[in-house]
């Protein structure tokens, strides 16, 4: 049987890994469900990098992109620690991903129920099924509100 809270706690660790980097945590985990496998993973690295665009779930994307060597990346499912922010929403559609799952809502610069709710809008041809884990809501939340008040020091 799977652990179906393992890509989750995958993501949670990435988190962790961005935050010990000075980095936002938020992790992202790219699943293949008919096997259970890891695909691919990211955290974020903009600061690292010296690239704007290098959000979590934008990494795990490109990285499974060059894993299976093709752009779109159906039948698969994305775990993020964060709900994403315009850009990343997008690059989810244009990727084709069949499920998103994040953790901690983000009503200041999440897309997906907040904000522009970018699957809702009819420019948005691809719609991902959207599932929030809310069993990892509060552990995701809390690792992106100390990591601030540490920076607020």
């Amino acid at each position: 049987m799977t652990d179906t809270n393992a890509p989750m706690t995958r993501a949670l660790a990435l988190a962790q890994q961005a935050a010990d980097m000075g980095e936002v945590p938020v992790g992202a985990v790219i699943v293949d469900p008919s096997t259970g496998a890891i695909v691919a993973e990211g955290h974020n690295r903009p600061i690292a990098d010296h690239d704007p665009t290098a959000h979590a779930e934008i990494m795990a994307l490109r990285a499974a992109a060059q894993a299976l060597g093709n752009y779109r990346l159906p039948g698969l499912h994305l775990y993020v620690t964060l709900e994403p922010c315009a850009m990343c929403a997008g690059a989810v559609s244009f990727a084709r991903i069949e499920k998103l799952i994040f953790a901690a809502s983000d009503p200041k610069g999440g897309a997906v129920i907040h904000g522009p709710r970018f699957f809702e809008q009819p420019t948005c041809h691809w719609h991902a099924q959207i599932e929030q884990d809310l069993d990892q809501a509060e552990a995701a939340g809390a690792l992106l509100s100390n990591f601030f008040k540490q920076r607020r020091k």
